[in-house]
């Protein structure tokens, strides 16, 4: 039986978690960068881009749920060195995620529309519906890299995918500038350019970590070419009831945003401006937090493929406790900064009060956050994804945003009540994450040790 003290599995842990954290860093820092840059153009069109991403968002985070189903289950074959499997699993998956991808497409163009008859402000809906039809053309090529990324971290290799993404992230910002603000005789497009950014630079970073990955030398072994005839339904079918529970999960979690993004829109354009700086702010840690999530998702599939459940255990709850650091440092931040870090954004008084008094809330949520974030990746990487999809539709949509919106439109705690809710639900979340790791990895154990027994 193996076994290794904290600082063995905090190495093998930062190890893989360190790219897909930076890598997760690009991302939001761009979502950061711009807000920032259309910010500067007023609240309307921040508030424009606050109610598009908060929808455009929800359907992505879906289709990142469903592209991480090829994750554990090569990690799986990885522990088990069945490398045929491997290149299998792949090839289901590339055809799994752009066939989600083009449904996903489909489903905002024609559900775009319907954000005239939220109730939200109508130059405020003005904006958003153009924007986001761009930012739609993105899923596709998202997918794509995500088919790529998610099958090279189940072979523990997260640092290509986090070069590609940061190089592309610092074009997406250059864009931006060229495009938002009419920069090297492009004409400026405003809030749209942001959007064209998104695309071009998705499309760049989907080429090259294809390129990459069908010309190194690493994944050769896999034989990554698709071959219609050897279609597995069951393996689709595998694939799918482990990628869909999750791709809900993130829909019920982001989906709970989203709608708070709504209701900040019934209290007013500068809810609204102040959701989406104080929600961009704290995406950074949840999205950092992530990338420990994708290493305990790695980490605990690679320890279950070789039945090595002590250290699957270890393995475990060494990330629940880095994650639990991490967002503490990230807590004080947030409090401490609260009125710095929105006029980063924004110069408007009345938003940045409001954004200050989230981040407050935003602090107090952060450890929740983290927890629940790596409990996932943890139960992920165990295939355990019904009851954690259980879970999340729960604590959010029963317990935190009917409390959220008791809070704000009943009580008269206005913004901050929609966040207090959001801050219950998550820690019903996290706190019933941790219990279940705990008790699915010793009721493994259990079993190990009595068979070991006869």
């Amino acid at each position: 039986m193996s076994q290794f003290n904290f600082k063995d599995h905090f190495s093998k842990t930062f190890t893989l978690a360190y790219p897909v954290m930076l890598s997760q860093l690009g991302q939001v820092l761009v979502g950061v960068a711009d807000s920032m840059m259309v910010g500067r153009l007023g609240a309307e069109p921040l508030a424009a881009a606050s109610l598009a991403n908060s929808i455009f968002f929800v359907v992505l985070m879906f289709g990142i749920g469903v592209s991480m189903a090829i994750t554990p289950l090569v990690a799986m074959a990885d522990g088990k060195n069945k490398s045929n499997k491997i290149g299998r699993l792949f090839r289901h998956a590339f055809s799994i995620n752009m066939a989600t991808g083009t449904f996903l497409f489909l489903l905002i163009i024609l559900f775009s529309p319907m954000l005239n008859y939220m109730n939200q402000p109508s130059e405020v809906v003005r904006l958003a519906i153009p924007y986001l039809a761009i930012i739609t053309l993105s899923i596709l090529p998202f997918m794509f890299f995500q088919t790529f990324k998610q099958f090279a971290e189940g072979l523990s290799q997260t640092k290509q995918a986090m070069y590609i993404t940061l190089i592309c992230n610092g074009l997406n910002v250059f864009l931006n500038w060229v495009f938002i603000y009419g920069n090297l005789g492009f004409p400026a497009m405003g809030l749209n350019g942001a959007g064209w950014a998104t695309l071009i630079s998705r499309v760049i970073m989907g080429g090259i970590i294809a390129y990459y990955v069908l010309k190194s030398r690493r994944y050769k072994l896999f034989d990554l070419g698709f071959k219609i005839k050897r279609f597995s339904f069951p393996m689709v079918s595998k694939m799918i009831r482990i990628g869909v529970p999750t791709g809900f999960q993130y829909i019920f979690e982001v989906g709970a945003f989203s709608t708070a993004a709504i209701m900040m829109g019934w209290i007013g354009v500068s809810a609204l401006a102040a959701h989406q700086i104080a929600i961009n702010l704290a995406s950074i840690s949840y999205m950092m937090a992530s990338g420990l999530s994708a290493a305990a998702m790695v980490r605990v599939g690679n320890q279950l493929g070789r039945n090595d459940i002590h250290t699957l255990r270890s393995a475990g709850f060494t990330v629940f406790a880095m994650a639990a650091l991490f967002m503490l440092v990230s807590a004080v931040i947030f409090i401490v900064l609260r009125e710095f870090l929105p006029s980063l954004y924004i110069d408007d008084d009345v938003v940045i009060h409001m954004s200050a008094s989230l981040l407050v809330i935003a602090g107090f949520f952060q450890l929740s956050d983290g927890i629940q974030v790596v409990g996932l990746g943890a139960l992920r990487g165990m295939a355990d994804v019904k009851v954690p999809t259980i879970v999340t539709l729960i604590a959010y949509w029963v317990i935190g945003l009917p409390l959220g919106y008791f809070f704000a439109f009943n009580l008269g705690l206005q913004e901050k009540g929609i966040w207090y809710g959001l801050l219950i639900g998550l820690s019903v979340t996290g706190a019933m994450l941790l219990y279940r790791f705990h008790a699915l990895s010793a009721n493994l154990l259990q079993k190990q040790h009595s068979a070991r027994a006869f």
